[in-house]
């Protein structure tokens, strides 16, 4: 599919090279109102998560609710995205799918949209082997030609990226340039680390692990947590990357909460009614298959809000 939508712009964002891949990167939400996206809630939200000192925007991924968004709506999105952030920091495009030859429509529509990169997760239902992964990785790499980060995250897709894999397709192609590691496993990311280039990029897909992953030799995560207390992840993020392991610790902990309380139900659900109720956005909508989180759960993630001093 052609980039269609309107406001597609061919090349990277300029300065957008210059910028590294690491630190705070917020997974963002798609705001939406009456079932369509809220295109200005979302550059909003973008604006904030800039002024705030995220190292990263991450569009369409889980949180962004990519699987229930159409190719139009799913390649607009990432164009406002890059036309909204103007090179400011790196934009990763979510662009995976469980068919490759999606796959490679989204991350070459990203990469013309002028994306740095693309997040692309293992392909979910299908159940590949390690070599059905291996080369699906490698079909995406030959076609676009774009750096690729990829997305494990077996307790959605129902398949494990082993460290073998993972090392296999970062030495086979220089277009593989990084990991969302999200299994929950420091052994996991401590194999990936030890067995991949040093150019190879780990970061954590989970905020409770982001920090011990920094310890190990990562270099950022991709947060869910960020959407909701963007500069306290970017302060943690930057106290790791400087070596300054006592402070982050002290964030770490400080954040735990709100690690837990934004999956009080499936995420994005409690990080969308976290922010309406902070009025960073003016709706909680989610899409179906997702439903409103339960008045129990509301008053709860409402209770933790109000301890952290963010309503």
């Amino acid at each position: 599919m052609a980039c269609g939508t309107r406001g597609c712009k061919k090349g990277k964002a300029k300065g957008s090279a210059k910028k590294a891949i690491e630190g705070a990167m917020v997974a963002i939400v798609t705001p939406f109102k009456d079932g369509k996206v809220d295109e200005e809630s979302l550059k909003e939200l973008i604006e904030w998560q800039i002024k705030s000192g995220t190292h990263c925007i991450v569009p369409c991924g889980t949180t962004g609710e990519s699987a229930t968004m159409s190719h139009e709506e799913h390649m607009r999105v990432v164009e406002l995205t890059v036309e909204t952030v103007r090179g400011r920091v790196p934009v990763i495009a979510g662009t995976g799918s469980n068919s490759t030859e999606e796959t490679i429509m989204l991350t070459k529509h990203a990469k013309k949209a002028g994306a740095d990169a693309a997040l692309v997760i293992t392909p979910y239902y299908n159940k590949p082997s390690q070599e059905g992964l291996y080369q699906h990785f490698m079909a995406v790499a030959k076609e676009c030609k774009f750096p690729m980060i990829l997305y494990n995250v077996p307790g959605r897709t129902s398949v494990n990226m082993l460290p073998e894999t993972v090392a296999r397709c970062a030495k086979d192609s220089k277009y593989v340039i990084g990991i969302k590691e999200a299994t929950g496993s420091l052994k996991q990311v401590a194999d990936v680390i030890r067995l991949c280039p040093k150019r190879f990029i780990v970061l954590s897909g989970d905020d409770p692990t982001a920090f011990p992953t920094m310890a190990i030799g990562g270099k950022g995560v991709i947060s869910v947590a960020s959407n909701v207390m963007p500069r306290e992840m970017a302060n943690m993020m930057k106290a790791c990357l400087s070596g300054d392991y006592d402070k982050a610790r002290r964030l770490h902990y400080k954040l735990f909460t709100m690690f837990g309380a934004l999956f009080f139900e499936t995420n994005p659900v409690p990080a969308k009614t976290a922010l309406a109720m902070m009025g960073r956005i003016p709706s909680d909508e989610v899409r179906l298959p997702l439903a409103p989180m339960s008045e129990a759960n509301r008053e709860r993630l409402r209770s933790v809000l109000a301890d952290y001093k963010l309503i």
